[in-house]
């Protein structure tokens, strides 16, 4: 079972967001503030944390400054009453890997702790083999037996995406929020842009194609 951190020093936030998450299938853990979450993880394994910025003894930005000094790599979302763009970059810059302004909307969070444990479980895998063709995702590169592709970042996280579930339909939408993210200002013809771009690039290899679903989306069939 997946287990969450939540780490928010009001006491009636922190057990609401249980009740939701358990409610999603999640195990979940509580603390107060940065210093008991430090505590919890010497004992536990967690694959998400949830935090506050503005808690007493260690706040949300020193806890995951120090996180990622120890290599922690797991996601983190900050959820937090501080909603300037100032306020942003300083999470961003310090190693969140997303970011949601109280009051909360419980539905959203759920929706983006999906997103960014899928997100997380595609790093984890490194490599997706198809035929001849290897998709590193440490490089960005699509290697066969007589080329290796290295790809711009978004197109190479498109196409891994793709890849790692082949044959379910993705919408643009959901391409969007896991690849760009879910506050990026970009439209959806991006993907389209992107999807254009790739098949170019692939149309010759026998392995996979790239499907569009009219009305829906995008799939990717494994032809070998």
């Amino acid at each position: 079972m997946v287990k969450i951190l939540v780490v928010d020093d009001n006491e009636s936030i922190r057990k609401l967001m249980k009740t939701y998450l358990i409610r999603d299938g999640y195990h979940v853990f509580l603390a107060s503030d940065g210093l008991e979450a430090l505590d919890l993880l010497d004992k536990e394994h967690f694959d998400l944390i949830i935090l506050d910025i503005m808690m007493p003894n260690m706040d949300g930005y020193t806890l995951t400054k120090e996180l990622r000094t120890l290599n922690y790599n797991l996601p983190i979302l900050m959820i937090t009453a501080k909603e300037t763009i100032e306020d942003k970059k300083k999470g961003f810059s310090v190693g969140t890997d997303d970011y949601m302004v109280k009051p909360i909307d419980f539905d959203e969070m759920l929706l983006r702790v999906s997103a960014l444990l899928r997100r997380a479980k595609i790093s984890n895998e490194h490599k997706i083999v198809v035929g001849d063709i290897i998709l590193d995702y440490e490089t960005l590169t699509v290697s066969t037996t007589t080329e290796a592709i290295l790809l711009p970042q978004k197109e190479f996280y498109l196409l891994f995406k793709l890849l790692n579930y082949p044959k379910r339909i993705f919408t643009r939408q959901e391409l969007m929020d896991e690849i760009w993210g879910f506050d990026s200002d970009t439209d959806e013809r991006t993907v389209d842009v992107h999807i254009k771009r790739l098949r170019e690039k692939f149309e010759k290899y026998e392995e996979f194609r790239i499907v569009t679903v009219r009305g829906l989306g995008y799939k990717v069939e494994r032809l070998r």
